[in-house]
């Protein structure tokens, strides 16, 4: 069988950036090929009814081998990277009995100094990147651990499980992951995305989320006449982006203080753009939050415009009715040797969507570090554990009291 090591690095040599500026879905061909590629991976380890629809969703199952009366488990990763750093042509550097000590790259040094996650790795084996582009772990980390488990369980038929459903996604890292995914049709009565990060990880809260968008009209004359009928498009942009709090920011924010995040600003005298995120877990404060945009906009009406939309929600509110399903995480993890680390995600994932869609779908670890950049990262043996989770999870979810969908 093949290792969940060398699954991973045979599957991230395959360039699957997503694109948020493309109008298809997915964003991006490179995509459509790797399901393709992982469908047939699918069918050679015998999983069932594999198939990659228009979309580009690949979906499988494996049939339950237990006259139990078990729920429908659903394990789901994605297939696309971020387009934050470069996603192809990557080389991967297996850093074997890792020492504690600096890890030296092209042109970057992956430190325990400034990423102290590190040393809690020495003896084991890391996969960095080479220091040019991203590693990937973001998610294939999470199809390499799926795919092994389901390997693994098919290998060893004396362990009792229910029917298990796989999807990968496309488009996941550029918020439109589960855009067309039909729930019904994949059949799972609950589901686990495997899209985090440190090993333990497990997360069912997560930000609220919208973007916002001020477009700003200015006047352009030229600037010797200009005295009292210039509008400055680009100097309001700025004036607009002083009013926000700057202890409200992702470089000032931790745990479950929400933020605003400029993204980008565009502009001239002409014409000017500025592009926020707003994030925040507590619903009442994400309205406040929108509403004090608003109220910024409202103080320009005949230069100022201001779109927002919402892009997920907070999924704790859902979960909040089956929590079995991470008491279930949390056992298996015991099991498995792995303490729980149960914390808010400061982001969001395929599963906080699709919990409003009617699949309850907590988060698990992939054992992956740094994600979206050249300091990325991943420890074989946290990968390892996330196999053992993942076959637990599936062995022990027969004794879970699911309520059954109707």
């Amino acid at each position: 069988m093949t290792t969940v090591k060398d699954l991973f690095l045979d599957i991230i040599q395959y360039p699957t950036t997503s694109d948020e500026n493309a109008d298809t879905f997915p964003s991006t061909s490179t995509q459509n090929d790797f399901g393709q590629i992982l469908a047939e991976k699918m069918q050679q380890i015998g999983l069932h009814a594999v198939q990659v629809d228009a979309y580009g969703y690949v979906t499988g199952y494996l049939p339950a081998n237990t006259t139990q009366d078990c729920p429908v488990i659903g394990f789901i990763a994605h297939m696309d990277t971020s387009p934050d750093a470069k996603g192809e042509h990557i080389s991967p550097q297996i850093i074997q009995n890792y020492d504690g000590k600096d890890i030296v790259l092209n042109g970057i040094t992956l430190s325990p100094k400034e990423f102290p996650d590190l040393l809690e790795y020495q003896g084991d084996t890391l996969i960095t990147t080479d220091g040019t582009t991203l590693l990937g772990a973001d998610d294939k980390a999470g199809i390499s651990e799926i795919l092994t488990a389901m390997s693994y369980l098919i290998q060893h038929p004396e362990i009792p499980h229910g029917k298990i459903c796989i999807a990968f996604t496309p488009d996941e890292e550029i918020g439109k992951g589960v855009d067309h995914f039909n729930t019904a049709a994949f059949g799972a009565d609950f589901a686990y995305t495997i899209d985090g990060g440190k090993i333990g990880e497990l997360e069912y809260e997560n930000f609220n989320a919208a973007q916002a968008i001020f477009t700003i009209r200015g006047r352009s004359v030229h600037p010797g006449t200009a005295k009292n009928v210039m509008v400055n498009a680009a100097l309001l942009a700025c004036e607009i982006a002083e009013q926000l709090p700057k202890n409200e920011t992702p470089a000032t924010t931790e745990g479950y203080a929400g933020f605003y995040h400029l993204c980008g600003i565009e502009g001239s005298v002409s014409e000017a753009k500025l592009t926020y995120i707003i994030r925040d877990f507590d619903a009442e404060n994400f309205a406040a939050r929108k509403d004090f945009l608003q109220n910024i906009a409202s103080k320009y009406p005949d230069s100022v415009t201001l779109s927002i939309t919402d892009q997920y929600y907070n999924m704790a509110s859902k979960i909040a009715d089956c929590m079995e399903i991470i008491d279930l995480a949390k056992q298996a993890m015991l099991a498995c040797d792995i303490a729980p680390i149960i914390q808010p995600i400061r982001g969001g994932t395929d599963g906080a969507r699709l919990s409003y869609m009617g699949l309850p779908c907590p988060n698990l670890f992939t054992g992956g570090h740094n994600f979206h950049g050249p300091y990325e990262y991943i420890p074989v043996s946290s990968m390892e554990k996330a196999v053992q989770m993942i076959v637990k999870i599936a062995e022990l979810a027969c004794g879970v009291d699911f309520p059954k969908k109707i």
